[in-house]
């Protein structure tokens, strides 16, 4: 059943990518699937890297923040404090570590041509604050490329400006 469900949620955001109801169900069909399949740790992991692959080719618009909201959710799999109610739980922090890092990478990527997007500096932070946690500590490079997309965001998004000054606060920045 979760199976049928999940590849009507797959036809749903071919349609239409902004589709927010179709991401949001993906995020709970995928766990209901692997877990009725009894998934092995590499078949989660398999998994993980189709979703990852699914949402890359969605973000053509960095602009729709349904996208990133799912993006979000598989960035969840890296922390090690949520990772256990995740598609993939077992990863290892070496695994943890290459994937965000990949992950950073293709977003800064996304920023050419594209430097207004404020959900791109948001993702960017969001991963960095996870490769901090994987790794048990800031350094000074991550802490001021964290800094860096928070600026950046308080340039972009004024309204937030308290927001953006918490967050600062709240990683010592």
């Amino acid at each position: 059943m979760a199976k049928a469900e999940l590849d009507y949620t797959t036809k749903m955001i071919g349609t239409n990518l902004s589709n927010f109801s179709a991401w949001h169900n993906r995020t709970q069909l995928i766990l209901r699937l692997l877990d009725e399949q009894s998934a092995s740790d590499e078949e989660r992991k398999k998994m993980l890297d189709s979703e990852l692959k699914l949402i890359h080719r969605a973000l053509i618009d960095p602009y729709d923040q349904s996208l990133w909201f799912y993006h979000q959710n598989l960035m969840c799999t890296f922390d090690p404090a949520l990772a256990s109610g995740t598609m993939a739980p077992n990863l290892t922090d070496v695994e943890r570590l290459e994937y965000l890092e990949n992950e950073v990478e293709a977003i800064t990527e996304m920023l050419d041509g594209e430097e207004d997007c404020k959900w791109i500096y948001q993702a960017l932070i969001s991963c960095g604050v996870v490769i901090c946690r994987v790794k048990g500590v800031m350094s000074t490079e991550m802490k001021q490329r964290i800094s860096g997309w928070v600026c950046e965001l308080k340039r972009l998004d004024p309204l937030r400006l308290g927001r953006w000054l918490d967050l600062e606060a709240s990683l010592n920045l």
